[in-house]
């Protein structure tokens, strides 16, 4: 039973926890101050019209039983205070029953607002939003482990908002490419800045000051990774990535895992490779070889 639940990702499920909470207040107070000139009752887009013609089932929201500009006001309130309060960690002293209503009544008020947002709340980053709340509601409070599912479930999501969004990249405008895209970003943003004229007018030599990035590492002939560590081993050739990179970067990632275990913070000393604040720590450093197998 052990498998199903991370003792050790106290720390990560705080910080995922404390932002999403965080996203959930600053979307909610987004929404108090947008919503009605887009989409009040007098709005560019009136909710009340598009309700009229859909169904709770094709856009499941509260406002179906009835919208008003006014139970708008009182639905991102709602969803400001029970946002702060979860950033806050006070829903974690109550039962855990409680904690997980206030992650579900943040994720229906706001599955609620953005069924009605139509093409205003028609990104990715909304839908984003929501499945990350809908996972966090099961992530539970700082008393008990969070489950390796939901972790999962998480990084999955991490995962395909990364690909998805370098691969759109590559099947959309050629710009990317090109690395000309900046010749128009300026322009054609969604949210401009001040600044934003002032750069889409630099000289287009600007634009292509960056460059490409410089090709530091050489690349393997035939893409052959395996004979390359082979003939480094030999001495023949470098490895495409050096060990002195490789050595560090690892040794980095491991001391956060040896972190965990240990349950605090850990001062290293690299030079002799040991921990110098929690000596028990240093025994998930190394292992002792079996018979026969000792350097």
């Amino acid at each position: 039973m052990n498998r199903l639940w991370a003792e050790h990702y106290w720390l990560g499920r705080f910080v995922l926890q404390r932002g999403i909470a965080l996203v959930y207040l600053i979307a909610f107070l987004v929404a108090l101050k947008q919503f009605r000139p887009l989409l009040g009752e007098r709005g560019l887009l009136p909710a009340p019209r598009f309700l009229a013609r859909t169904t709770f089932r094709h856009a499941p929201s509260v406002f179906h039983v009835r919208y008003s500009d006014r139970l708008l006001v009182i639905v991102c309130w709602s969803g400001i205070i029970l946002a702060a309060c979860a950033a806050l960690t006070l829903p974690e002293r109550a039962p855990e029953p409680v904690n997980m209503l206030v992650w579900l009544a943040m994720w229906v008020l706001y599955l609620s607002i953005m069924n009605v947002g139509q093409i205003f709340y028609g990104f990715g980053w909304e839908s984003l939003l929501l499945e990350a709340g809908f996972l966090a509601i099961f992530l539970g409070a700082s008393r008990w482990a969070p489950p390796v599912v939901i972790l999962w479930l998480m990084r999955w999501l991490l995962f395909r908002l990364e690909f998805g969004a370098g691969l759109i990249k590559l099947r959309g405008d050629r710009c990317w490419r090109d690395l000309t895209c900046l010749y128009y970003h300026h322009e054609t943003q969604p949210m401009p800045n001040p600044f934003s004229r002032w750069f889409h007018l630099l000289p287009k030599s600007l634009h292509d000051a960056f460059g490409r990035p410089p090709q530091k590492l050489a690349r393997i002939p035939n893409e052959n990774h395996e004979m390359n560590w082979a003939e480094a081993a030999k001495g023949k050739t470098e490895t495409s990535c050096p060990f002195e990179y490789a050595a560090r970067l690892t040794e980095v990632m491991l001391l956060g895992v040896v972190s965990l275990r240990a349950g605090r913070k850990l001062e290293y000393d690299g030079a002799n490779m040991r921990v110098t604040n929690v000596p028990d720590a240093n025994e998930y450093l190394r292992r002792e070889p079996r018979q026969g197998w000792s350097f």
